[in-house]
């Protein structure tokens, strides 16, 4: 530049988004870069490839450039924006529409002049709406870095795919040299998809706008495809952001901002707008009688949407109205649906303009006040629903997408009756503004997501899967065997051992008693489960490993027994894992039985597929199991789930535990049998029907048998337990809010409708819903045992 050249001027800011970037104080600047604590600048890469993906990146972009002290903007620019179909015949039609005849004679220059500078004046008009719309990035004063023609033309299927990898061939020099922190690609286009593989393949972060979204064609796998690729995402709308954890993206990753370019519509209506709808439809056309038409073809079915807009021209020409006609995009049958443009006499006809492009500032205005948009445009049925302008959505190409009530849908678009009856529907009306797509603030929220994206955490992506059905999968050496798990039940009276298959089958059990010494019960335990693991291979089953349910606290992560219950002697502070690990060469889980309860419910019984549930094991003692979001809870101490002391009186009986008023202290096996002892020694047991041999000793069986032959101080003895029990039922309820309450044990069915009882009396009416029924597992222990290996070793997770 020379020493006489003018100083360059700040560029104006064209948008909201500018204005609101610029005029950010440097104090708030100042207390975000402190807050972040980090001077590394961002250097963001933003790839535009055709019209409508810039409207929608246009407003981040100048977010981005507004803040030079967080970020560094790259723009590429690709597709269809570098397309120029126009030539020296759209210059003489356009020249015609600007009304030149009202140019020559305002002015006061000789002819010859004039002409030079009218020609000047028109070249310069139409430079941002029928040259490449490139242009109009220029305009908003973005550098390009790089420009790359990537389209190759056709308009067919191979035409496409072409196209992708011609843009994958020349990518990744670009990229090489930019070296972004992470790219921002927007939507479901072809291209979109090729910048996303070639940034996933060379380690660059993607941010994804508008993911999660449903429409009715190609575009639909394109943009799940580029979803799975992308490292961030940004939806629009709370449905989009669900498909997104759905579709497993970490929720962390995912901000529900809304449509940026609602930011610019929700702020567009009030301009001058006379202006712009004389230059694109003449001098004579009035707010809200006239139609915007824009419609793609749908790449999954060419034919029938060629056809289909066959008949909306043919109704729009009976309808009467002066109607703009926007091109369609270059995807595979556009240049067939020309051909019926031009068949049909479109470009020449009094009452149509068509067109390839309109700025988007533009076309906000076009939309706003029209009497109507008919097509199958996103456009359609997500911005112009900001105006309430109605619209005419054809076919099936944005089936699935969340629509105002100002989008009448027309699925089946066979005939001109049926569009035109539509036209009459639809034209001229006004809804009320929607503002499902965006409130206006999605650039700050995407702003300030970016700043905080840690650049330190690991580049590669997790995805959140949830549970899945059981799937047995099998491997070539072992195609012929059964994948099964030995399963440990340490009880206070027996020790068992089984073999459990993949199904939930016991195909194997053993049963001794539990001896009273750390030392013999730990010989007994590795002798059965040599017993077993050689039984297993002839019944034809594969031990994955061996799974130990055991009374009192357990350090499952560990595989040690903290501290057990009174019921089980020499067991606390006990390795399990390593002597049997050792000798079985096995890998060895553990855990509390009631927490085994609990997992085998969820694998085998009432809890599969549930999310969140509890079970509460009615035997000698009282236990349970708690399962929440799909996880086993086991508490900071591991010591979750100790159902059976919550207290429900604060002058009860004496528990086990050394408490009072525990729900074991009322209804576990052995407070039944104290207060059947103490009814016994009484002489107030024994009713009709009933004989005791005179060495049997007295058992909680007894009661229930002498409560269901009418003695009513049994009777009421289990029924203070029931309620005991639905009170303990009721504080988990307001607890933990679990959608259903699993018993098991031995006096579950004793006990499930004074619990059921207790809950419509007691609990708050929102938790009252919850199902409350009996486990149909035989043995929940050594299931729940079986399922720690099973869930485990298939790759599910525990």
């Amino acid at each position: 530049m020379g020493t006489n050249a003018p100083p360059r001027r700040e560029p104006l800011a064209r948008g909201p988004h500018e204005v609101y970037f610029k005029n950010l104080s440097k104090q708030k600047q100042k207390e975000v870069m402190e807050k972040n604590g980090n001077n590394h600048k961002l250097r963001v890469c933003v790839a535009t490839c055709n019209r409508a993906d810039y409207s929608k990146l246009a407003p981040i972009m100048f977010g981005i450039k507004a803040e030079p002290q967080f970020f560094e903007l790259d723009v590429i620019v690709l597709g269809s924006h570098l397309i120029d179909d126009y030539g020296f015949y759209c210059i003489l039609k356009l020249l015609l529409r600007l009304h030149i005849s009202e140019v020559f004679f305002n002015q006061s220059w000789n002819f010859g002049k004039f002409c030079i500078n009218a020609v000047i004046e028109i070249f310069n008009r139409i430079t941002g709406y029928v040259n490449n719309t490139y242009r109009m990035i220029e305009q908003d004063d973005f550098d390009i870095h790089t420009r790359l023609h990537t389209i190759v033309r056709g308009e067919d299927e191979a035409a496409m795919v072409e196209s992708v990898g011609l843009a994958l061939v020349k990518l990744p020099d670009v990229l090489n040299r930019l070296k972004p922190d992470i790219m921002i690609v927007h939507g479901d286009r072809f291209d979109a998809l090729a910048l996303a593989t070639s940034a996933a393949l060379m380690n660059i972060r993607i941010l994804h706008i508008e993911g999660g979204e449903v429409s009715g064609t190609i575009d639909d796998s394109i943009r799940h495809a580029i979803t799975k690729l992308a490292h961030y995402h940004v939806c629009c709308t709370r449905s989009a952001e669900q498909h997104l954890i759905a579709m497993c993206e970490d929720h962390d990753r995912i901000l529900l901002a809304g449509c940026p370019s609602y930011d610019k519509l929700l702020s567009a209506k009030n301009k001058d707008y006379m202006s712009i709808i004389r230059m694109w439809l003449g001098e004579d056309v009035k707010t809200r009688d006239y139609i915007v038409a824009l419609q793609h073809p749908v790449t999954t079915d060419i034919k029938h949407s060629i056809k289909m807009f066959e008949l909306t021209l043919d109704a729009l020409i009976s309808f009467n109205k002066r109607t703009l006609v926007l091109f369609p995009n270059v995807d595979a049958g556009s240049k067939e649906m020309v051909r019926v443009m031009r068949k049909k006499g479109i470009e020449h006809h009094p009452n149509f303009r068509a067109v390839k492009h309109v700025p988007f500032d533009q076309f906000i205005q076009l939309v706003a006040h029209a009497g109507c948009m008919i097509g199958n445009s996103s456009c359609g049925v997500r911005e112009v629903g900001a105006f309430g302008t109605p619209v005419i959505n054809l076919g099936t190409r944005q089936t699935g997408r969340e629509t105002g009530e100002n989008v009448l849908h027309v699925r089946d678009a066979d005939t001109q009756d049926k569009i035109l009856h539509a036209l009459q529907l639809q034209f001229g009306k006004q809804y009320p503004c929607s503002k499902i797509y965006g409130d206006g603030n999605a650039v700050p929220r995407i702003l300030k997501f970016l700043k905080s994206i840690d650049l330190k955490e690991p580049l590669q992506k997790k995805f959140c899967f949830p549970p899945v059905k059981d799937n047995i999968s099998q491997d070539i050496d072992h195609i012929l065997e059964t994948q099964s798990a030995l399963a440990v039940d340490l009880g206070g009276t027996n020790l068992r051992v089984a073999i459990v298959s993949m199904k939930g089958e016991i195909v194997k059990k053993y049963t001794q008693l539990n001896p009273k010494t750390y030392e013999d019960r730990l010989e007994l335990i590795l002798k059965m489960c040599v017993e077993a693991a050689s039984e297993a291979v002839n019944v034809n089953c594969r031990i994955l490993g061996v799974g130990i349910s055991t009374g009192g606290r357990v350090n499952p992560r560990e595989g040690i027994v903290l501290h057990s219950t009174k019921l089980i002697q020499e067991w606390s502070s006990v390795d399990l894992r390593t002597p049997i690990s050792d000798a079985l060469h096995l890998p060895v889980w553990v855990d509390n039985d009631g927490n085994c309860a609990a997992l085998a419910e969820r694998k085998f019984g009432h809890g599969k597929g549930i999310e969140n549930f509890v079970t509460l094991i009615t035997g000698t003692g009282i236990g349970g199991g708690i399962i929440h979001q799909h996880e086993l809870i086991h508490g900071s101490s591991f010591c979750a789930a100790e159902l059976g002391h919550i207290v429900v009186s604060l002058d009860g009986p004496e528990c086990l535990c050394g408490s009072q008023g525990c729900i074991e202290a009322y209804a576990s096996g052995i407070a039944l049998q104290r207060e059947a002892k103490k009814l016994h020694d009484e002489d107030l047991l024994l009713v009709e029907g009933m004989s005791m041999k005179k060495e049997e000793v007295v058992s909680a069986a007894h009661l229930i048998q002498a409560a269901k032959l009418g003695n009513t101080k049994a009777d009421s003895i289990l029924r203070t337990a029931g309620t005991a029990l639905g009170l303990g039922v009721v504080n988990i309820l307001h607890t933990m809010n679990p959608s259903l309450v699993i018993l098991s044990g031995v006096l579950a069915s004793h006990y499930v409708n004074a619990v059921k009882d207790v809950i419509n009396r007691q609990a708050l009416s929102s938790v009252k819903t919850v199902d409350v029924v009996v486990s149909n597992l035989a043995d929940p222990a050594l299931l729940g045992a079986a399922s720690l290996v099973l869930d485990y070793t298939t790759r599910r997770i525990y």
